[in-house]
Order: structure tokens, then sequence, then C-alpha cells
């Protein structure tokens, strides 16, 4: 922050004494003036969207502090800094992604903090960082993938779990389970395959769970949220929202209800993926089908994005699948989509790989493959799609077991294509182990 320009702190700090001091301490500096003393989080939000400072600070213990507050008082432009609160861990308050956490009495540290000169000791993290993490495990961070589709069922969750499953290297000798509802039990891994964590951050029809014929009664994916959102999700956390399901393949299982979207903030997700590259080698993440932000423009504040998961998965992705049906309604569709990637509200800077499934004569016309190539090539400028064939004897055989087709179908083409998808990709990124 330039020295030449004056600083307008907001204050929201729960003890009076503390209170006090803080206030006296900054109000005695050049160049730095308290604009306003708030009572409470909803008064701190309101005068920092209203633009009354450039800075902010908040005590740790402030009711209803989470990662969420402090992501809507930086996107207002404030510096956050947090004064520690004995009761609260300093890793925790660090988690919440503020500027700086500082000690109730330093007074040196806080007018650094405040300032952002750089010399406040023990400050927290830089703008943008996540909670802090695990000690190094020597292994670079994983990978994440993101499958997104256009409206209208073109077999984002199938992809999303198939891809999975070939990233992790299941194969036809995994255990065979019950076709009946059941919670994940622990599963070893595939000796030298890949550890994947497959999520499912669909707010619209969210399916990852009924698909495997897992129980839905604790989202994971809505867990693993709020813990990041209370600065508390470090790399076992998640895991425990994460159970083993096939060999090598850890599930963050979505919200049962489409209702229950606000529970998958943009800024808690955030943090979730960055969790998760430290968890596995691999993330795949089952995107919805919109990425309008539509609340910029229905509300003159700030309001929930029901599509922020989704927005999130996508700008954190380095590759992302892009999926459509076979079929001219589902090629229209797929065309339009791309369109709608490339305006998308956030940079998706990920590497990109076009899949179409289901691709059948029936729906097509002779020679298929080609005729889904030539029309993606034509009117999408796409020259290198993924095909994959149609296989509905083998692909409803593992939808009525609830398997892969790994476990059911070992010998499908559909797998066969999924296995080529996974090559792709790794050839994208080749830098997991």
């Amino acid at each position: 922050m330039s020295e030449d320009r004056t600083v307008t702190v907001l204050v929201a700090v729960q003890a009076p004494e503390e209170e006090a001091a803080v206030v006296t301490v900054l109000g005695a500096q050049p160049r730095m003036t308290v604009s306003r003393r708030c009572a409470e989080l909803a008064e701190l939000l309101a005068a920092a969207e209203a633009g009354a400072g450039t800075a902010a600070v908040v005590s740790g213990d402030l009711p209803g502090l989470d990662r969420d507050a402090v992501a809507r008082l930086r996107g207002a432009g404030l510096r956050v800094v947090v004064v520690e609160d004995p009761a609260t861990p300093a890793t925790r308050l660090a988690g919440l992604g503020c500027d700086a956490v500082v000690a109730g009495g330093d007074a040196e540290n806080l007018v650094a903090a405040v300032r952002g000169d750089g010399s406040a000791h023990g400050a927290g993290p830089a703008v943008g960082a996540a909670p802090a993490a695990l000690p190094d495990s020597g292994t670079r961070p994983g990978m994440l993938v993101a499958v997104w589709g256009p409206a209208g069922s073109p077999g984002r969750t199938t992809t999303a779990i198939e891809l999975a499953a070939a990233l992790a290297g299941v194969g036809a000798t995994a255990p065979r389970r019950s076709g009946v509802l059941r919670r994940p039990r622990p599963v070893p891994p595939a000796h030298g395959a890949s550890t994947v964590v497959l999520a499912d951050a669909d707010t619209y029809a969210s399916s990852v769970t009924s698909r495997l014929g897992l129980l839905d009664d604790a989202p994971g994916l809505a867990a693993a949220a709020r813990a990041a959102g209370q600065g508390v999700l470090d790399v076992r956390t998640l895991a425990g929202h994460a159970p083993v399901v096939l060999p090598g393949v850890r599930v963050l299982t979505g919200i049962t209800r489409a209702s229950r979207w606000p529970e998958l903030p943009a800024s808690s997700l955030d943090v979730v993926f960055q969790r998760s590259r430290e968890l596995a080698a691999w993330t795949v993440v089952d995107c919805g089908p919109v990425l309008e932000a539509d609340e910029l423009l229905m509300y003159d504040t700030r309001a929930p994005q029901r599509n922020g998961a989704t927005l999130s998965a996508l700008q954190a992705a380095d590759v992302v699948v892009v999926v459509g049906s076979a079929d001219p309604v589902g090629l229209q569709r797929l065309v339009r989509g791309l369109e709608d990637l490339r305006d998308a509200a956030v940079p998706i800077p990920a590497a990109r790989v076009v899949v179409v499934n289901r691709v059948r004569v029936s729906a097509v016309g002779r020679r298929a493959e080609a005729q889904v190539r030539d029309a993606l090539a034509r009117y999408g400028g796409v020259g290198d799609a993924h095909l994959v064939p149609d296989d509905p004897a083998g692909l409803d055989a593992a939808l009525l077991a609830g398997r892969v087709l790994a476990e059911c179908a070992p010998g499908s083409p559909a797998r066969a294509a999924f296995e080529g998808l996974a090559t792709r990709v790794r050839e994208l990124v080749p830098v997991v182990v």
C-alpha cells in the first residue's frame, strides 16, 4: 500500500479495552484514520461494500467471521488484518485467507500489517493464500480435472466417474460389490496406481452417489467446504470426508438436494480443491452445467452464487473435459457450450479436451464418427474431439449395479474410450506420479 495514500480503517474488535487500544494506536499514525467502529460482522460488511474503508481490523472471535466473510471484505478492496484471540488457534485464523494475523497488544506489527509494508512479524498469508498446509511430504501437488458440459444430460457424471477410475488404474480385478446401497469401505489401491479424488460439485443434479450406489446421508463436499470456511481444513480432515470406494478412488459426495447449493461457496471450494491436490495425484470434479453469474445482474449488493462451485472448479482446473452427446441436439448444445466456456465470468486457462458421448449411427447417420468430427470442426473449431462409442448394455449394467465399467463390463468399447481419455489427460499434464 502506498505511503502517500491515507489508509482508512474499519475496526470490528469485540473486547472494549482492545478496541479502544486499536483505535488509539491507529488513529495516532500519520496518513491513517479510523473511519468506523463496527459492532458486528454485518455492519462491517455493509461499510466495506459501501466503500467506507481501505483496511479492516477484526478480532479473531468476531461472531460469523469465516473464509467467505473475509473473501467479501477483500472483494470490496480491503486489506484484512485479524487480531489474535487466545481461544482461537492462529492457524485457524490464517486459514480464513486474511492478509495478516497479529498478536493483541502488538502495536508496531498492527500498524505495519494495516499498511501492508511487509515488516510485520507473525503476518498471515498473502493475498489469495489458503490455510497453512501440512508438512511437505516431498510429493508434487496433484492435478485437477474439471468435467463440464452443457445442459441436457450429455454424460458428465459418467465421464467423471469412468475417468477417475481409469486414472486410478481400476481394472477388471477390482473387488466385486453388491448392487445394494452401501456405505463406502476402505479398498486398497492397485499396485503402482495413482490416487484420485472424485468430487461431485454439481449444484443442480448431483448424482455421483446414486450412480455408484452409495448412501447420501452425509455430503462429503459440503462438509469439507464447511471446514474450509472455518479455516480448519487440512489434508487429514479432507481424507475423513472422502472415503475410498474403489481401489485408489476417494469420493467427495455431492449435496443431497439442489436447494442446499449455498453450502458450496466458491471461497471455500477454492481451499477444498487445493487440499485435494495435496491428498491425491488427481482430482476429478463433476461440475454443474450452468456458467452464468446472474447474481451480479439481479442484485445491487453481493449475493450467493449458485454457479460459484462450477466456476471455482473450472478456474482451478489444469484440464477441462468438455462433454457433449452425439446427436443433433447434443452437438448444437456442445458448440454453444464451447462459446459459453470462452465467455465465462472467470478466467479458465486450462487445457481442454472435447468428449462426445454415445456416438451411434442411429442418431447421427452413416459414418457416425466422421460426421461428428466434421460437424465439430466446421461449427465449433474442434479438430481433435475424443469420441466415446455408445454401449447401452455395458453402461446400463454399470448403472444398475452401481459399478464402473471396469467392474462389470471390462471389455466395453466405452471403457476403452475412457481409458484413452485418461491417457490424453495424462499427456496434457505429465507431472503427476
